[in-house]
């Protein structure tokens, strides 16, 4: 928990705030203390939400009906106010830890905390399906641990459209691992009661074995996995796997009802051991938004969890309860926003939510703005020079460093990025009634791996910088990831990616690009779906150089994990130094694959490869990814490239239709369409405005944006933008791209699940 801010209120609707439990896209959720003395957990609707018409309706009629929830084991609405300028609703706080804390913490549960843990949560989903409400997130991060058993929290309240761990318009609602297979197309069925079964089932799974029933990796690879392949039960102990295993039936008639669970794991009353563990961590953040209710029978279920969780339970229960009130804030007269300046009350728009940020306007100017920051912008291409000053200089700026290779062998992609960046900088400061300007400074490295830790202090020095784009060269990640991690600086990576598949040592560092793992996803839809296949031909092209843990390579691995139509995938190796691929286009004919993939990084080899495919006469669909889509490789095939496919990270824009502006603008500035990466720098930006938008009345700054940026959703011209709040990686299923070879040039298809029919 941390304090609360100075723009924060000091009361809402009666309840005095004692701090602050978690901030999101959506709102903000406070630890609040009732008229009563009871402890609540307070979320508050950002007033952007509440703009929207269906969603207050929504809000509205949800907020009814969870109000009329009185299961013990679900969380009940106490106080809500739908009507409110900023909607605020109020449920009551259990300081036990969340599901996922406690398993990554202590590992997976005994059977008997398993069974306990499945009763009640069946229990809990029976109330919520019989007052209309589906779940739609039930995930080990949203079950909260009390003393006398589990407590299901934020049953749909404050989800709008996209507002999920697979945020993007388009996408679908839910977090991947626990999503429906029903649920995961993009025309997928609507959430039903069996859905919050099937998740429930692979929340079980996760309790009793320590991972998920379909894995990990990038976000639509397990969405995929949940889709086509059973799911991995080890780990799981043998009296449970039946009813798991029941709820994990892809087909929603054949899960079982909450009722139906309730009586296959029986009474639910725990007898497993008690086991040892470490000392835990404070919760918190988002997720730590739930429930605490209900008394309970005398011993009944009190030695349901192994030690040392109820330890832990007991020491936050007490640091809650001596959680001092803070003074209430009172402002004589009317406030800024014309509401009486009562803090517990009134009838101004506001409905008792007074904030800090109002004694400032009611005082007059206590901190005195400095003048606007001016345009920085190290380079200025064709002579267009700066924009004009914000408009009576009220609007700070903010300055988004570009770190490329400007001059250097990789300047074609550095000045992709320049150009993408300076328009979308152009695109935000020519919106009416911006709250603040943005501004560019650029840091050419000129591909030196040795000058990026150079060019990026000298960006890091600017004391207006708050974002750093960049850098191309992958080289040069570690030091400048290095570099703003210490200043507490976000660095966005657009064409690269970290290469960090579990926890991101550098905080700071935002992948706006999918991992390699996301690169095999153009390739399964395509043979799974387009034109399914149960025989592929992997060729790996050892002669080029790289290795296994090469990006091109990781498409061998994903292929071999998850083989298209869930058939097999057959690996033919060109070996170092080999300078001919008859032998492997002879071991992949005789195989009898039906698609050959090609998996290396030179686009010579590549369209050599190709030829020669050709010439055996193959018939069948021909794949490989973004990394040899160059000239090169269509002088090499000639004739032969014609129908080929890549997977690739990156879109054409001049092929998107909500990037027409975009494109007739990079038109216009620079003379041509924009290149390769262009508009993936230009939704970086877009990224880093609406964050910074998103921190009004939470200082923005340097360390609160390399922390919002997380929180922060964006629907960018390319794909869109949208993280993990645990590990930060970036989720969604539309985060890559299907390209192909027609009349000798590349083509764009489209974000790859949106290529329905072969071309």
């Amino acid at each position: 928990m941390r304090p609360l801010t100075p723009a924060d209120p000091s009361a809402v609707g009666g309840h005095r705030l004692l701090g602050r439990l978690g901030s999101g896209g959506m709102g903000t959720v406070y630890l609040g203390r009732s008229p009563a003395g009871a402890l609540l957990a307070v979320k508050v609707i950002r007033a952007d939400h509440a703009a929207d018409p269906a969603f207050r309706a929504r809000f509205r009629r949800e907020a009814e009906a969870a109000a009329r929830l009185s299961g013990r084991w679900v969380v009940p609405v106490v106080a809500a106010d739908p009507e409110a300028r900023e909607p605020w609703l109020a449920t009551p706080f259990v300081p036990g830890p969340s599901l996922s804390e406690a398993v990554a913490g202590y590992g997976p549960l005994p059977a008997g905390s398993v069974r306990t843990l499945g009763v009640r949560l069946a229990e809990a989903l029976e109330q919520v399906h019989a007052a209309g409400l589906v779940h739609r997130d039930v995930k080990p991060g949203n079950i909260l641990l009390a003393p006398d058993g589990p407590r299901l929290i934020d049953f749909g309240i404050a989800r709008a459209v996209g507002a999920t761990t697979l945020t993007a318009a388009g996408s679908v609602v839910g977090t991947a691992g626990y999503l429906p297979p029903e649920q995961a197309g993009r025309d997928g069925a609507a959430p039903g009661p069996a859905g919050d079964v099937f998740s429930l089932g692979c929340v079980l799974v996760y309790a009793a074995a320590g991972h998920g029933p379909f894995g990990g990796g990038h976000p639509a690879a397990v969405v995929f996995r949940t889709v086509h392949d059973p799911p991995d039960l080890a780990g799981v102990p043998a009296e449970l796997l039946e009813p798991l295993a029941a709820c994990l039936a892809k087909d929603p008639a054949g899960r079982p009802s909450p009722a139906e669970l309730r009586m296959r794991l029986g009474s639910g009353r725990a007898d497993g051991p008690d086991r040892p563990g470490s000392d835990g961590s404070d919760a918190g953040g988002p997720d730590a938004d739930g429930p605490a209710a209900g008394g309970s029978d005398a011993g009944e279920g009190a030695d349901w969890l192994p030690a040392p969780l109820p330890r832990l339970i007991a020491e936050r229960s007490t640091r809650a309860l001596e959680l001092p009130v803070p003074e209430p804030t009172r402002v004589d007269g009317p406030g800024a926003d014309g509401a009486a300046g009562a803090a517990d009350g009134g009838a101004g728009p506001n409905r008792g939510f007074l904030t800090r940020r109002r004694l400032l306007a009611a005082g007059g100017a206590l901190v005195a703005a400095g003048p606007p920051l001016a345009w920085l912008a190290s380079r200025d291409p064709g002579g267009r020079g700066a924009p004009p000053a914000a408009s009576g200089g009220s609007a700070r700026t903010f300055t988004v460093g570009l770190q490329a290779d400007l001059t250097g062998p990789g300047k074609a992609v550095g000045q992709a990025y320049e150009r993408g960046v300076r328009l979308a900088v152009e695109a935000h400061n020519a919106r009416v009634g911006v709250p603040f300007r943005l501004a560019v400074r650029a840091a050419d490295d000129g591909g030196d791996p040795g000058r990026a830790a150079q060019a990026a202090g000298q960006l890091i020095a600017d004391a207006s910088v708050v974002a750093l784009v960049g850098p191309t060269a992958e080289a040069a990640v570690p030091p400048v990831a290095d570099a703003c991690l210490a200043a507490d600086l976000a660095l966005l990576l657009v064409s690269l990616h970290s290469g960090q598949a579990g926890t991101n040592p550098w905080r700071t560092l935002c992948d706006t690009r999918a991992d390699a793992d996301g690169i095999g996803l153009p390739v399964l839809h395509y043979l799974s779906r387009v034109r399914p296949v149960t025989r592929t031909g992997v060729v790996e092209d050892g002669a080029a150089g790289g290795g296994s843990g090469s990006g091109e390579w990781q498409l061998t691995r994903v292929l071999r994990q998850t083989p298209p139509s869930q058939g097999s995938a057959g690996v033919h190796r060109i070996p170092q130094g080999s300078s001919g691929f008859a032998a492997a286009v002879s071991s992949l004919v005789k195989a009898d694959a039906q698609a050959a993939v090609f998996v290396g990084s030179s686009p010579e080899r590549a369209g050599r490869f190709a030829r020669a495919l050709a010439d055996a006469g193959f018939p069948g669909p021909r794949l490989a990814t973004g990394e040899v889509m160059e000239p090169a490789f269509l002088e090499a095939a000639g004739p032969a490239a014609e129908g080929w496919l890549f997977g690739a990270y990156f879109a054409d824009p001049a092929e998107v239709p909500a990037a027409a502006g975009f494109v007739s603008a990079h038109r216009a500035a620079y003379g041509g369409p924009p290149a390769r990466w262009a508009a993936e720098a230009y939704d970086a930006v877009g990224l880093v405005a609406a964050a910074l938008a998103a921190l009004e009345g939470e200082g923005r700054d340097r360390a609160g944006l390399s922390r919002r940026i997380f929180r922060t959703a964006y629907e960018g011209l390319a794909k869109p933008l949208a993280f993990d709040a645990t590990t930060h990686r970036l989720s969604g299923l539309r985060t890559a791209h299907l390209h192909q070879v027609r009349s000798g040039a590349f083509r764009y298809l489209g974000v790859y699940q949106d290529v329905t029919a072969a071309p």
